[in-house]
């Protein structure tokens, strides 16, 4: 299999497989002189850990992290940073009966047509249990953004299913298990969310991602542009089936007066670009959003085939997240990380003595002060 490699100067490839022995990651181009340690990655992976609330999958992984190499005397070196995740928790037994089944709407039937074999094991390879090792690479990418260039990466949840979830506050973000930033919504969300487990069903969510004090300048103006590397590490997210720059489709509907981003001399007086022009990072918030699927894997009954083309009827039982939105936003933050520290080296490797006499701004609130860090609403 290909394809498990993300990045170019800063490089993850990961391994392993939902009910294997391990998960784990390789991590490659991280600078040397980085103070590094177990606790740094692990504060990430509890966020995204499963079995954290009522709301979500009852699996029980302590997610304990384990950094084999690439750390030496507490800082990085330099070399391959390898990370390890073991598995603890895996009831395989409750997959048995879609071993000759394809479930809708998961990847069982691409798998098995491209490769003529599949680990039906909660998914196997294609679970987003593979996530974890992605947000553990994530953990050591917003570290070094965050001391190199005082960079800060935060998501929340926008949507749930039908509600809306209005934004109020980032220090709301942590406080519930929603990542939802207004503390007023959360009961209707928890309303919400038993009334669908009771009922067997699943639904979808949306979440938005932002980057502030990225600087101007990273990105390439063609084939690997800032936003359309965001776009696909963020499509390659288990369930992600849209992302949003900026005003995304919103655009279509605006004029070219409203969605073009005025300059002024004390900065950008709109971010309708998302903190991307041509490519290339302006210095301004960069706004990502993503509208996450409903969970393939419910209990109602659904039509498909077996391996030989018969008509069945597949059920999932199991430990499953009705919606797997909820704990999404950790690992939109991790890719939204690798991605950045992959283009801050890019781009210093080619244009760190490229000097202009242009002053660099940022953007504007609406009273015409710097812009604090904000969502797209």
């Amino acid at each position: 299999m290909s394809g498990n490699s993300i990045g170019r100067l800063f490089c993850v490839t990961s391994f392993g497989e939902s009910h294997g022995p391990a998960i784990g990651c390789v991590v490659d181009g991280c600078p040397p002189g980085l103070t590094l340690a177990a606790a740094d990655i692990q504060a990430e992976l509890d966020r995204r850990k499963p079995g954290t609330s009522r709301h979500v999958t009852q699996r029980r992984e302590p997610d304990a992290v384990e950094i084999l190499s690439g750390v030496f005397e507490g800082v990085t070196t330099g070399t391959s940073i390898a990370l390890l995740i073991r598995n603890q928790d895996q009831r395989s037994q409750d997959y048995g009966n879609i071993a000759e089944r394809f479930r809708p709407g998961h990847a069982d039937y691409t798998y098995w047509q491209k490769y003529g074999v599949r680990d039906h094991r909660g998914g196997g390879r294609a679970s987003a249990r593979e996530t974890a090792v992605r947000v553990a690479a994530g953990a050591i990418a917003r570290k070094w953004l965050r001391e190199r260039f005082g960079i800060v990466i935060r998501g929340y949840m926008a949507q749930l299913g039908e509600v809306p979830v209005p934004f109020e506050s980032w220090d709301e973000v942590g406080r519930n298990p929603f990542f939802a930033p207004n503390a007023g919504i959360v009961p209707e969300l928890e309303r919400y969310m038993d009334e669908l487990r009771k009922s067997g069903d699943s639904i979808g969510a949306r979440i938005n991602v932002v980057a502030s004090g990225v600087p101007v300048g990273w990105g390439e103006p063609v084939y690997e542009r800032l936003d359309a590397d965001l776009a696909s590490a963020m499509m390659g997210i288990n369930a992600v089936k849209g992302v949003e720059i900026g005003s995304g489709f919103a655009c279509v509907t605006q004029r070219g007066t409203e969605h073009s981003d005025e300059l002024t001399p004390a900065g950008f007086l709109t971010n309708h670009a998302g903190g991307v022009l041509g490519g290339i990072s302006t210095g301004q918030d960069i706004l990502v959003s993503m509208a996450i699927k409903p969970t393939s894997s419910i209990r109602l009954d659904r039509r498909s085939i077996d391996k030989s083309g018969a008509a069945v009827v597949v059920n999932t039982h199991g430990r499953h997240d009705p919606c797997v939105g909820i704990r999404a936003t950790p690992i939109a933050e991790a890719m939204m990380a690798i991605v950045l520290m992959d283009h801050a080296l890019r781009h210093r490797a080619q244009c760190a003595d490229v000097v202009t006499t242009t002053p660099r701004i940022a953007g504007l609130a609406p009273d015409g002060r710097q812009q604090p860090p904000s969502p797209r609403d």
